[in-house]
């Protein structure tokens, strides 16, 4: 087995683990070193696996009971509702996960991580960056730190919804949850920036512009420091997790005119956001 990683600070590809093996013994060592490598590195690109879909979902126990997305939890929803379909036509801006997220913040107890499967890629391009939401934090300026300490976010899935050209349908529930705008890792501790472009609406207790101005800032904080991101270039047999809490991450739309498909599997964080205060 090697470990590379992908930068000094964010995430690691592994060679020479096979996922299928720790999942047949979900107490082994293997499977042990799977959760310990997506805390201690945000982001783990796992290459040269052969996953069928219940595999993929075995390997999210690993992490605890799976998440099932908003979308697959009325009655009329249909197929697998453990699996998250990501099935994205390149050139039409509205690619899933087209912008900068953390998946599902609106739910209350929003996913502790995910799991994608690549099943069908283009030959180039089709990228997915991911972006380091500590360093996110503590790389502000030490007075916008201490601004954001202490408030909370409103998170919808009808903001979500319409930027993918959905309007939300009248008498329908969409989640919608306030969570601390700085929230402390469920396992490490540590400061975490929670608010993403896709979901946050609006911070609770300011003035709509106030809100809109310290929100545009923050996106644009994210998008804007390379140092913050690492980069996965998809090949054949590839499976990326990532720590939902910690990371947010972004689909590249850049692999004209091919198709790209893929299966996601969550898990459930392991508690509701909770705010960070500092010792």
């Amino acid at each position: 087995m090697h470990i590379t990683a992908l930068t000094p600070n964010l995430g690691v590809e592994v060679t020479g683990l096979d996922l299928a093996d720790a999942v047949a013994a979900p107490t082994s060592d293997r499977s042990q070193l799977v959760t310990q490598l997506l805390t201690q590195h945000g982001v783990v690109a796992y290459r040269d696996q052969s996953l069928d879909r219940e595999q993929h979902k075995a390997v999210g126990r690993l992490f605890g009971e799976l998440h099932i997305h908003p979308s697959q939890r009325g009655p009329k929803a249909t197929g697998d509702r453990e699996i998250f379909t990501v099935t994205s036509e390149n050139g039409t801006g509205r690619v899933n996960g087209g912008r900068w997220h953390s998946d599902v913040s609106c739910d209350t107890n929003p996913p502790g991580g995910s799991i994608l499967r690549l099943l069908e890629g283009p030959p180039s391009g089709g990228d997915t960056l991911f972006a380091d939401m500590h360093r996110a934090f503590t790389t502000l300026s030490a007075p916008i730190r201490d601004l954001l300490v202490g408030l909370d976010a409103e998170h919808d899935q009808r903001r979500d919804l319409r930027w993918y050209g959905y309007e939300p349908i009248a008498g329908v529930t969409y989640p919608a949850c306030a969570h601390p705008v700085v929230t402390s890792h469920p396992i490490t501790g540590l400061p975490l920036l929670f608010v993403n472009e896709a979901f946050t609406e609006r911070i609770v207790g300011l003035g709509d512009h106030e809100s809109a101005a310290i929100l545009a800032m923050l996106y644009d904080h994210i998008a804007r420091r390379p140092d913050l991101h690492c980069r996965i270039r998809w090949q054949p047999g590839t499976v990326v997790m990532w720590d939902n809490r910690a990371v947010q991450h972004h689909a590249v739309d850049d692999y004209a005119p091919y198709l790209r498909h893929a299966e996601r599997v969550t898990f459930s964080g392991a508690r509701q956001p909770e705010p960070w205060t500092p010792s």
